[in-house]
């Protein structure tokens, strides 16, 4: 790729305050177009590999400081990739300092507590990397698209009208807010995949038996939604895209360009936290040289 990818990322990064058209960014963007594919996917390959590595190594002085925890958010339309990024992208993470949770439709409990609670409650804690495979995003997406999903939450006085997501937004970049402030970086991805991308990643996995378990009806009924879906994303964006707590726009139409732009973003945010491993005191160093001069004797 000849454009260099801090360019690159200023292009994906949304500005705080910024309103969003998703018609400017290309899902089908594939680098610049005057160097060969081949070399565009080989320097995509090498990106990942570098921030895959970086991340394995940051994720030890995430872990040895314990004074930070760092919060990725993922949202897309169906079959974006959310899955394959989860899995290439932490391939050399550490389990045991990395947590994956996946929110779907909301359970009772979950309606009997505000909309941030379910996410509240699975925050990483310090030293951790969490992963949220959709998240407190869904109640001014999915929800938005489908107002009358308001009633079952059975919020006093609710009117489902523009301030009602206003107020939304306004909870969530102050939930943000607070999560900065107390030691959580969050990372925010829209992985935007066309709607043809879409069709043809669906039509994949019902051609083929070993991935009809990932098939969902529901899937295919939400594509009926999907300009309603792409309004309330521009919404979205442009309201909760904040300085402590930006979005990325990632073009998803091809995997390994959307693998190597979430690597780098999070590895150089990792990197930016400035991290160090902690001090060690002088008595401590002093049980080391004593241990070590043990360990030596046999």
């Amino acid at each position: 790729m000849a454009i260099s990818v801090e360019k690159i990322l200023d292009h994906v990064r949304v500005p705080p305050g910024k309103k969003v058209r998703l018609k400017d960014h290309d899902p089908s963007w594939a680098g610049d177009l005057s160097t060969p594919l081949k070399d565009r996917k080989e320097r995509a390959a090498e990106i990942l590999a570098e921030g895959t590595a970086a991340m394995a190594e940051a994720q030890d002085l995430l872990y040895a400081s314990d004074t930070h925890s760092i919060l990725v958010i993922l949202q897309a339309m169906d079959a974006a990739g959310k899955d394959g990024i989860i899995k290439h992208v932490m391939s050399g993470v550490n389990p045991q300092g990395c947590q994956v949770q996946a929110f779907k439709q909301p359970t009772y409990e979950e309606l009997d507590h505000n909309f941030l609670w379910r996410c509240m409650k699975v925050l990483p804690q310090r030293g951790h990397i969490g992963i949220f495979n959709r998240s407190y995003y869904e109640e001014v997406l999915v929800v938005k698209v489908h107002p009358e999903l308001v009633q079952q939450e059975r919020i006093p006085g609710a009117k489902v009208n523009r301030q009602f997501w206003s107020d939304r937004y306004e909870d969530i970049n102050t939930f943000e807010r607070h999560l900065t402030r107390n030691g959580t970086a969050i990372v925010k991805f829209f992985l935007h995949v066309s709607k043809e991308e879409q069709r043809e990643r669906f039509l994949a996995r019902i051609n083929d038996p070993k991935k009809h378990w990932k098939f969902s009806p529901a899937d295919v009924a939400e594509r009926e939604y999907w300009d309603k879906y792409m309004e309330a994303f521009e919404d979205m964006l442009g309201a909760t895209s904040t300085k402590w707590a930006p979005w990325h726009v990632i073009p998803a139409d091809y995997k390994w360009v959307s693998r190597a732009m979430v690597a780098y973003i999070l590895a150089t945010t990792i990197e930016r936290l400035d991290l160090h491993y902690p001090e060690v005191s002088p008595a401590k160093r002093k049980q080391i040289e004593e241990a070590r001069k043990k360990l030596e004797k046999g």
